[in-house]
């Protein structure tokens, strides 16, 4: 890579941990930033003296509770959560299965919490989780309600397929939308996993 800050280099770190990768190495760190491997070590060495990352027996490495702390400080989402738990929680009795919240990031949605049930269907996401709007009930949810430029931005970029149910023809994709935003409700089978049909209704402020 170019001659980064020590900041980006940093930050580059620490978001190479996903929620399907907690633990890494510090060769896959490294394989993650495209950063050298002795660059690596030595921040890996610094964030961990200050709590923002931590390290196992095995040495391996995942996020610290130092920058948890600091993230649940800060959290844009904290009203959000905090107002949406008590209505999660009825819904989550009520059909018995997993509840998610999730907001609009970029061209993504982003997940911030989650109520899970044992033995319940097929869920693939998870608090801090990110999946893509064309293909996910929230995601189609948020798509209809959106600006006119991000659904553009939407269409005319890379529609990935995850399964055969997945809409990423950009006229069928246009339709399906328009037709959420008539309806209000995103019924989506087996658009990410064929095991698994994703439900989701947009949640309104006051001004609409």
């Amino acid at each position: 890579m170019g001659r980064e800050s020590v900041l980006t280099r940093a930050v580059l770190i620490l978001a190479a941990f996903e929620p399907d990768h907690p633990v890494l190495s510090v060769s896959e760190i490294a394989r993650r930033t495209g950063l050298h491997v002795a660059t690596v070590s030595r921040l890996v060495g610094e964030l961990v003296e200050h709590g923002l990352l931590a390290r196992d027996e095995q040495r391996r490495v995942r996020v610290g509770m130092r920058l948890w702390e600091l993230a649940s400080r800060a959290a844009p989402t904290l009203g959000l959560r905090e107002a949406a738990m008590p209505f999660m929680e009825d819904l989550h009795a009520v059909i018995g299965h997993h509840t998610q919240l999730g907001v609009l990031d970029g061209r993504e949605v982003l997940f911030v919490e989650r109520l899970s049930m044992p033995n319940s269907v097929i869920n693939v996401t998870r608090i801090a989780g990110r999946l893509p709007l064309h293909a996910s009930s929230s995601g189609l949810v948020m798509l209809a309600h959106a600006s006119p430029k991000l659904l553009e931005d939407v269409l005319s970029g890379d529609l990935i397929a995850y399964t055969a149910g997945t809409v990423v023809e950009p006229q069928r994709l246009r339709a399906l939308v328009a037709e959420l935003r008539r309806s209000g409700v995103a019924f989506c089978p087996g658009f990410i996993d064929e095991r698994a049909t994703g439900i989701a209704v947009p949640i309104r402020g006051p001004g609409g």
